[in-house]
């Protein structure tokens, strides 16, 4: 991995780690790309990696079933074959446009120079709506993401929120805690249908029309304090899990000059953005039709690269031949 404020010759230049941006490294590599891949975390592998890693996924093909720490180790082990260069734990803030291709500079001074940019950053820069009554909490009982059940065991466990999230771990945590609450402000919830299903059949107690007006104990947590439609009931908690979505934005993306919608990019269907040079892939995305899954995302990916395979060579073709066939 380079170093700060050094200078990296590229031919793609991806920027995201996550699913999309690791099956893109790969796939450059396919076409015979050198491959520079920038992420704002430290680690590979995205949201899944920072948020879900204990996850079932279950809309990648191949796979009835796979934790999202198996796919990313996957998906890391496939990208390896491009021989990338990764530059973690720094974010892209610069992007200036010559005759030969792409510049773009970094919060930490790495300047990277490529023939194509591919945005893949998923939701873009991330962070998790607080819980207000959890102000002062974080580290001591109270989290925004489950990456590891162990510290939950034999816990009574309140999971706050009505999504996706707060659904599946209250799910992936029965037989490991002693108890779970899932609180949900309304009696409706934005979780795929079979999930809310599933936690309503098990032994999860849902309690709607609620919401955690106090976190209690002296240095952990030992109870929360709960207003259920108007009255106050006290329920026993040592871990709190806050998962009411995230703030997100483009962060310095936005000054590129990209055309985006409520903060998605626009891209047609060569999954190129209004710039010239740059592509985007995955949940950042928009057109019509769009639909955020990882599979798409794959498909997004290798069509994002082909195209982007024109614009560094313009003697080279969009479609490469099939990798089944062989020489």
């Amino acid at each position: 991995m380079s170093a700060a404020g050094t200078v990296v010759e590229t031919d793609l230049l991806i920027i995201g780690a996550g699913p999309t941006g690791l099956f893109a490294t790969y796939y450059a590599g396919f076409r015979g790309h050198r491959v520079a891949v920038v992420d704002s975390l430290p680690e590979l592998g995205g949201q899944i990696t920072a948020m879900y890693p204990e996850k079932q996924i279950f809309d990648v093909a191949g796979f009835p079933a796979v934790k999202g720490r198996g796919l990313v180790e996957g998906l890391v082990e496939q990208a390896a074959t491009a021989k990338p260069e990764y530059l973690l734990d720094r974010t892209a803030t610069g992007l200036v446009h010559d005759d030969d291709g792409v510049t773009v500079t970094c919060d930490d001074g790495t300047e990277i120079r490529a023939g194509a940019v591919l945005i893949t950053a998923g939701i873009g820069k991330f962070s998790p709506r607080p819980l207000p009554a959890g102000d002062g909490w974080l580290g001591r009982g109270m989290e925004f993401f489950v990456p590891s059940f162990e510290p939950y065991a034999g816990k009574d466990v309140v999971i706050v929120g009505g999504g996706d999230s707060a659904f599946d771990w209250a799910l992936n945590l029965q037989g490991i805690a002693r108890s779970i609450a899932l609180v949900h402000r309304r009696d409706a919830f934005r979780a795929h249908e079979r999930t809310v299903q599933q936690v309503m059949e098990s032994d999860v107690e849902i309690i709607t029309k609620a919401q955690v007006t106090e976190l209690v104990g002296e240095t952990t947590l030992e109870s929360v304090v709960i207003d259920v439609d108007g009255e106050a009931v006290t329920r026993p908690c040592q871990a709190l899990v806050a998962a009411l979505g995230f703030i997100a934005d483009l962060g310095p993306l936005q000054q590129w000059g990209l055309e985006v919608s409520k903060r998605h990019i626009i891209v047609d269907p060569s999954m190129r953005t209004n710039l010239p040079r740059v592509f985007a892939a995955g949940d950042i995305t928009e057109y019509a039709g769009k639909c955020r899954l990882i599979a798409v995302g794959f498909g997004e990916a290798a069509t994002a690269v082909n195209n982007a395979t024109v614009a560094i060579d313009p003697t080279a073709h969009v479609f490469p031949g099939h990798s089944s066939e062989g020489s």
